[in-house]
């Protein structure tokens, strides 16, 4: 089995509903966000995937993101952006774009600090 990781990131503000502290007021995070695929067989050049191709995928699902006010997103209107929803948002998405017969999207983490990172494994 093997296994790929890409980092990528993006700027976004977002404020937390129905949360008692700060957290709850309009803030802002530069959001490091680790996508992981899996495999068992690797292509005739020896490769999982292109990590370009992982990258650009991830590039353009976190360009719907970056620097926009989450909570104002489709998706987060009803649904607190969180870093779990988050993660959350770009395994589904990037499992419709990258995933086939051969590979699929197991992870995605997203870190909106140095310090504190939430992971989807769908």
């Amino acid at each position: 089995m093997y296994e790929l990781t890409v980092i990528r990131q993006f700027s976004a503000a977002h404020q937390l509903r129905e949360f008692r502290g700060n957290c709850e007021r309009l803030h802002g995070h530069n959001w490091k966000v680790e996508v992981s695929l899996t495999g068992e067989e690797l292509n005739d050049a020896g490769l999982l995937i292109d990590f370009k191709e992982v990258k650009e995928a991830t590039d353009r699902t976190l360009g719907e993101l970056d620097h926009s006010f989450l909570n104002e997103l489709p998706h987060f209107r009803d649904q607190n952006p969180s870093s779990e929803n988050i993660a959350a948002y770009i395994f589904e998405k990037l499992s419709t774009t990258l995933n086939n017969n051969r590979i699929k999207v197991i992870k995605v983490t997203a870190w909106e600090s140095d310090s504190a990172r939430a992971s989807y494994l769908g």
